[in-house]
C-alpha cells in the first residue's frame, strides 16, 4: 500500500512496481558484462577462424632465407593460398618441419613431385636444367654437390635461399604436401622494409 502525496489512500500492485535502483543497477551491469562477454566470444571465434585458415603473423628466427628475409623480420602467412592453388616453385613457403612437426620452417620451392634435383658446386639444376636463382648472391651459394635425386610423390624439395646457413631438404629430405601450411605474403617489420614477399 502506498501513500500518495494528495494524502488519498489507494491500493497498488507492489509486483508492478519497478526494481529498487540498487536491483536496477545490478540488472543493467549483468546486462553489460554479458554483452562484453558475448562480443569478446566472437571476437575469440573469428580470430581462431582467421588464424586457422586465412592468415597469421610469425618471426623469422635465423639466417637461413637471407637477403630475402633476415633473423627477427616479422611476416604475413597467407594460409588460404594453397586452398585455391598449387604449391609452386619459388613459392616461399613456412610449413611443419618434418622431423619435429611442432616446428614450423621457412624456405622457397625449388621442385614438385617427379622432378630430379641436383646440386653441382651450388648450382641447382631441375629436370637437367640450371635453375636460375637471382635470389641467392653469389657468396650466399656456397659450392657442395649432392647427387641427383627424384622428388617423391606428394612431396616437394625446399632450400633456404641463404645455402651455406641453411638446415633444408639436403640435410633431412623432402617435405611432404601435407606438411605445407601457408605461403609468405607481406614483411610488415621492420617498418622500413614492409612489403611483399617473394
Amino acid at each position: 500500500m502506498i501513500l500518495e502525496p494528495t494524502g488519498v489512500e489507494q491500493i497498488v500492485d507492489e509486483a508492478a512496481l519497478p526494481l529498487p535502483l540498487r536491483a536496477r543497477s545490478f540488472g543493467r551491469a549483468l546486462h553489460v558484462a554479458w554483452e562484453v562477454l558475448h562480443d569478446l566470444s566472437m571476437a575469440g571465434v573469428f580470430c581462431f577462424f582467421l588464424i586457422t585458415f586465412v592468415a597469421q603473423a610469425f618471426r623469422v628466427q635465423g639466417t637461413s632465407m637471407e637477403p630475402l628475409l633476415q633473423d627477427e623480420d616479422r611476416i604475413i602467412v597467407n594460409k588460404l593460398a594453397y586452398r585455391l592453388h598449387a604449391v609452386e616453385p619459388g613459392d616461399v613457403v613456412v610449413f611443419w618441419y618434418p622431423r619435429d612437426p611442432s616446428l614450423s620452417f621457412i624456405k622457397r620451392v625449388i621442385a614438385g613431385p617427379g622432378d630430379t634435383v641436383e646440386m653441382r658446386r651450388g648450382v641447382v639444376y631441375v629436370n637437367g636444367k640450371r635453375r636460375e636463382e637471382g635470389f641467392v648472391p653469389p657468396s650466399y651459394r656456397g659450392r657442395e654437390s649432392h647427387a641427383a635425386i627424384r622428388v617423391a610423390a606428394g612431396h616437394f624439395f625446399v632450400l633456404g635461399d641463404h645455402r651455406r646457413s641453411s638446415n633444408d631438404s639436403r640435410n633431412w629430405g623432402e617435405v611432404p604436401e601435407k606438411y605445407i601450411y601457408g605461403k609468405a605474403f607481406v614483411r610488415f617489420w621492420p617498418l622500413s622494409k614492409l612489403g611483399l614477399v617473394d
